[in-house]
């Protein structure tokens, strides 16, 4: 086996690798045109951030059976271009969870403190005490907007300084956090009681300018905010507006839309410090990431397992069509469940009929929870996390096998329940590839689950879809293909609709207006 190392990784993986009889060609800095030139010849690639895996190289690795990421992200991976070559691409979730928690109290003291400012203040000659006053952390509150590993061990630590600290995690029970000793509230609730915000989530459409326009008037006048997890999940322009009014007394960020943030005008900000992408960046966290990929890739090739994969869900179906379209469908039903929820899920509850899902159960429900987990949460999900990260944030599942049943031979049939709610949705596959989701609580229809959809109830009366469908269309947005249903004649429906693009914001609030119409809600798959 030979393996391609294309950015600077410490020498421990080399170890790892060579040891068990793995060749090991290490060229960082490796320019892409001569990357695609060589590919070829290799079994596996490892990479950091600086190397981009475009469709392009992936299309010349024809041999290739696993890329590995030293570190969290796969963003600069083409993970769908390798899932349809038939490549595992593997990152080390949690090696860097410490690292990232340190820095983010580091940012949180530095900016308590006026410590950077301090410094420069000192290397321009000025002895500036009274300017640079700061505030002490202890008796404050800290927010924290994401309770994964990150987020919890930043809890911990901020307690240690004798902060309180509050939480929102849409995942997270309220039994579990208290198991953890954290007070989880309303998103709302964060904004209203913290002197201190700190970001710990995915970047996702939920999750982009969470603090931003609409939301930092909620805060207390004078709050703190720290980013040492996405650019994004702070709106920057909305955030150099607080700062201006004084709404945001400081910032801390690690992270920025575009990086390296060349000229942005936060960095001139003198409320602001900021670093440049240093979460991860410490001696220990690159060892363990290194060391982590290299085992990572030797059990993947002595055939001992294969850990931190995310697009684990194409590569274990390959031994059935049939079953690889189900997963497929499950993993979608998550996901849908995931946008359509309101609150907190705390159990789920998978109907399976017919022979092949019964047999496949426990597999199928691994799909329907990377799903969910998929859309909400900050650490990397796949099938050999999922079922235990459901676990640690307290949701329940069970099983069930349904007898045959009148219309459909084979069906997957989800339910959720959350501290708000209840909401099941059934699916099956017509042929070997067709995927429909056929329900939805009540109600019946059939609707292809993928690209931009529309979900909304209303009174079922004349006129309610071509109301709708001029709202559509007056923004320019074409319905793709359409279902309802409804529970009789002028009771309650609802309609499903497939779009070509994403629904604005604007958009759903005049549908929302619309008489009779209600639970407006979008997804995309």
């Amino acid at each position: 086996m030979k393996v391609l190392v294309t950015d600077p990784i410490e020498q421990v993986c080399t170890d790892i690798l060579q040891k068990e009889g793995i060749q090991v060609d290490s060229k960082p800095g490796l320019p892409a045109e001569e990357i695609k030139k060589i590919i070829g010849g290799y079994d596996a690639l490892i990479v950091r951030s600086g190397t981009k895996v475009t469709a392009d190289i992936i299309a010349e690795a024809n041999q290739m059976k696993v890329i590995g990421r030293a570190g969290a992200g796969v963003d600069n991976i083409d993970v769908g271009a390798a899932t349809r070559k038939g490549i595992v691409v593997m990152n080390t979730p949690g090696g860097n969870t410490i690292s990232t928690a340190e820095h983010t109290m580091a940012l949180m003291l530095s900016l308590a403190r006026n410590v950077p400012q301090s410094f420069q203040s000192l290397q321009n000659d000025k002895w500036d005490r009274k300017k640079y006053t700061g505030t002490e952390l202890y008796g404050k509150t800290l927010g924290v907007i994401g309770l994964g590993k990150v987020g919890r061990e930043v809890a911990e630590r901020a307690k240690a300084f004798g902060m309180s600290v509050i939480g929102y995690d849409p995942l997270l029970a309220s039994e579990m956090a208290s198991k953890l000793g954290l007070e989880t509230v309303a998103l709302e609730d964060v904004f209203k009681r913290s002197d201190f915000i700190t970001v710990h989530t995915p970047l996702t459409e939920e999750t982009k300018g969470i603090l931003g326009e609409k939301t930092f008037p909620l805060c207390k006048h004078g709050v703190r905010v720290i980013n040492c997890a996405r650019g994004g999940i702070i709106d920057e322009e909305a955030l150099l507006k607080a700062l201006e009014s004084g709404q945001v007394a400081g910032a801390a960020l690690d992270v920025f839309v575009k990086e390296p943030p060349v000229g942005h005008p936060l960095l001139k900000h003198p409320k602001v410090i900021a670093t440049s992408h240093l979460g991860a960046s410490t001696e220990e966290a690159q060892e363990k990431v290194a060391k982590q990929i290299g085992e990572q890739i030797v059990d993947f090739f002595k055939g001992r397992g294969i850990a931190g994969a995310v697009n684990i869900t194409d590569y274990q179906t390959a031994v059935s069509d049939e079953l690889r379209a189900y997963l497929v469908l499950a993993e979608k039903i998550g996901s849908l469940q995931a946008q359509l929820l309101n609150g907190k899920v705390k159990s789920i509850t998978a109907s399976y009929r017919g022979v092949t899902l019964q047999k496949s159960s426990e597999l199928l429900s691994t799909a329907v929870l990377k799903g969910l987990l998929d859309k909400m949460m900050y650490a990397p999900v796949n099938f050999v996390n999922a079922a235990f990260l459901a676990k640690e944030m307290g949701i329940a599942v069970s099983e069930k096998k349904e007898q045959d049943g009148e219309h459909y031979s084979q069906l997957i049939s989800i339910t959720m329940q959350t501290d708000k709610e209840t909401r099941s949705i059934s699916g099956t596959v017509f042929g070997e590839t067709d995927m429909r989701i056929v329900g939805m609580d009540k109600f019946h229809f059939e609707i292809v689950p993928d690209g931009h959809m529309i979900f909304y109830s209303n009174t079922d009366r004349p006129g309610m879809l071509a109301a709708v469908g001029s709202v559509l269309a007056s923004a320019k947005v074409n319905i793709a293909g359409m279902s309802l249903g409804r529970s009789g004649p002028g009771e309650k429906a609802i309609t499903v609709m497939s779009v070509d693009s994403a629904i604005p914001e604007s958009v759903l609030k005049e549908i929302s207006k619309i008489e009779g119409v209600f639970e407006v809600k979008t997804a995309k798959l």
